[in-house]
């Protein structure tokens, strides 16, 4: 389940922040933000979301919704948007075998389409981790000039940025500062 994870946060990043890594990004919308959304995943999930009527709009509101549930003001307000979402996307498990795996558990969502399945696998994702790692394992790039999320699985929760190359510039930064005083 963890392994969506990434993939999560990269939808929530890419339709939603308005800054990331420094600089000032434009998100795509529409069927641009389904087409760079698609190219991360597989062929046959990438074919089918981008088969959608309207599959931008639908990952656009996805993303909104996921960035709402990972900064939520409270665990108490996290929960219910979590479980808002496991209901409205319909999460069911069922246990699947990819190649070279053991059996796994899934939760897409029965829903209409493979953006509502992806929202009842991502709303399935929050669940997990709040479940088994606390409420506290979201947050927003703590990096100058970047709103990325990200979620924190590490075993210590000290994850702070985004990713590599805001924690190098976060670093290089706090150098910097120091070298200078």
């Amino acid at each position: 389940m963890t392994r969506q994870a990434p993939l999560l946060t990269e939808l929530v990043n890419l339709a939603t922040a308005r800054r990331r890594g420094g600089a000032s990004v434009l998100p795509p919308v529409g069927e641009a933000l389904a087409a760079a959304f698609a190219a991360g995943l597989g062929d046959r999930t990438a074919a089918a979301v981008l088969a959608v009527p309207d599959a931008g709009a639908r990952l656009a509101e996805l993303a909104t919704e996921l960035r709402q549930a990972l900064l939520a003001a409270s665990p108490a307000d996290q929960a219910a948007r979590v479980n808002a979402m496991i209901a409205r996307y319909g999460a069911q498990p069922y246990l699947v075998e990819d190649v070279g795996q053991p059996f796994h558990l899934h939760f897409h969502g029965s829903g209409g389409t493979p953006v509502e399945a992806l929202g009842g696998e991502f709303a399935m994702v929050l669940a997990l981790v709040v479940d088994g790692y606390g409420p506290d394992r979201f947050g927003e790039c703590a990096a100058h000039q970047c709103e990325a999320v990200y979620i924190d699985l590490t075993r210590n929760g000290s994850r702070r940025y985004c990713g590599a190359a805001c924690t190098a510039r976060a670093k290089t930064a706090a150098y910097r500062g120091r070298r200078q005083a």
